[in-house]
């Protein structure tokens, strides 16, 4: 586990007061269990560490570093299966800097008392409801509020890292969410859309009375229209990356490891006109090429590494290569991980090593999500309703969710994703989430 930069962290003191010379062991199993917790659960575990210091009724993290889930959420089911990105992403607007900011927030469309911190590194968000201090634990309500903001960026960085390393398993997961996400929300805008332009064409009849009346209606329909649109396209936004930004941001990571590496690294703009990319695809491009670097730049007698992006509509191509001696083992651990990665996103990867020419490295990287017949999970033998569970758990929803979507118990949902998991041959719900999505089960 990589520790959070010193800098980024508030020191464990209380305000103005000595330093704290030991911390208790609850709390310290509480930093554990944030710094080790996997995505899906991080809110869950980050909601009981403030709980001693800072309880709430729901906690939500924002962060556009998530591309397929950007709301993790913990606590209140009417809170967090209600909370939207356009109320999060305007209590986000309203905050400046990292201190904490205590009011009245509309959350799950309904004002709320609300606590809310960013983290500026990542532009992440906090947000608890109901915000209560049952301490202070420390004896101090300073300090109790230096421990949430540690345990905060903690959490924050945690996230940051994990995707910016991105595991196939968060690639696959992100990818299937990504996926659903654009449908379901495509499938409402143009649902609602159409709604409010028949609504706007009767109230622009002239067989209406009240002129000013079927103006002003006019007028507000016309604004929930480009409202509606505007939440489409943001949407979009947090699931896709323009491929020059994303190129950007690679150079930007990389410009500390190249800076004193002494090896030239020249890099290759993808054109400015290429397709978006889909968030882990540019995530998943960043990671293989920061690991084709590192491999590369442990060899003896490389003087330059070039590094290029081109996109031609439907892959992104990824080219690597040094003009070292060509001691760059094929089959080297190092490349077998970043092979994995290449392949959760259905890619392909050469590497090609001539002796005395130097390492080449070509990758491909599908854009779009590969589709398959449904009709294939029969080979899984699910039961109508195991079928009905997995339908629902492919598209992100909890077990509760799914329970009260089909009016069954929640440990009836247990029973059936058990049944699931042994079926498909998978132990976790990021592989069956995954391996539904390949096979078009959406």
């Amino acid at each position: 586990m990589t520790s959070p930069p010193v800098d980024r962290l508030p020191p464990l003191t209380p305000h103005g007061g000595p330093a704290v010379p030991a911390l208790p062991w609850p709390l310290l199993q509480s930093i554990a269990a944030v710094a080790n917790a996997p995505l899906t659960s991080i809110a869950e575990e980050l909601r009981k560490a403030l709980d001693p210091y800072l309880g709430s009724s729901a906690l939500v993290i924002f962060t556009e570093d998530c591309t397929g889930r950007p709301q993790k959420k913990a606590g209140l089911e009417s809170i967090i299966s209600g909370v939207s990105i356009d109320e999060l992403d305007s209590l986000r607007a309203s905050l400046s800097g990292e201190e904490p900011w205590v009011g009245e927030a509309v959350i799950a469309a309904k004002e709320r008392p609300v606590f809310a911190m960013k983290y500026l590194s990542s532009r992440a968000l906090l947000v608890l409801t109901d915000p209560a201090v049952p301490g202070p634990v420390a004896g101090n309500a300073d300090a109790d509020l230096d421990i949430a903001k540690y345990l905060w960026h903690l959490a924050a960085h945690r996230i940051h890292e994990k995707v910016a390393d991105a595991p196939p398993a968060y690639l696959l997961e992100s990818r299937a969410a990504s996926a659903e996400r654009l449908r379901v929300t495509s499938e409402l805008v143009d649902q609602h859309a159409t709604t409010l332009e028949i609504v706007a064409g009767a109230l622009r009849s002239t067989a209406l009375d009240d002129a000013a009346a079927r103006a002003a209606a006019t007028d507000l329909v016309a604004k929930a229209l480009v409202r509606l649109r505007t939440l489409s396209d943001r949407t979009t936004d947090l699931i896709e990356e323009p491929v020059a930004k994303a190129f950007e941001r690679l150079r930007e990571d990389l410009l500390p490891l190249t800076r004193f590496s002494g090896v030239e690294v020249q890099f290759v703009e993808p054109p400015l006109n290429g397709r978006a990319l889909p968030g882990e695809v540019a995530h998943a491009a960043r990671a293989i090429v920061r690991g084709l670097l590192l491999a590369m730049l442990d060899q003896p007698e490389v003087r330059r590494v070039r590094a290029q992006w081109d996109c031609d509509g439907e892959n992104l191509l990824i080219n690597v290569r040094d003009d070292g001696g060509g001691t760059l083992a094929a089959d080297a651990s190092s490349l077998g991980r970043l092979d994995r990665r290449v392949q959760a996103l259905d890619g392909k990867m050469q590497v090609d090593v001539m002796a005395g020419w130097g390492a080449d490295v070509s990758v491909t990287l599908p854009l779009d999500a590969p589709q398959a017949a449904p009709a294939d999970v029969s080979a899984w033998k699910l039961g109508s309703r195991e079928l009905e569970v997995l339908q629902h758990l492919a598209s992100g929803q909890r077990n509760r969710s799914i329970a009260g979507a089909l009016n069954i118990s929640e440990n009836t949902v247990k029973f059936h994703v058990g049944n699931i998991f042994r079926k498909m041959g998978v132990t976790s719900r990021t592989e069956a989430i995954a391996l539904a999505n390949s096979f078009g089960l959406r």
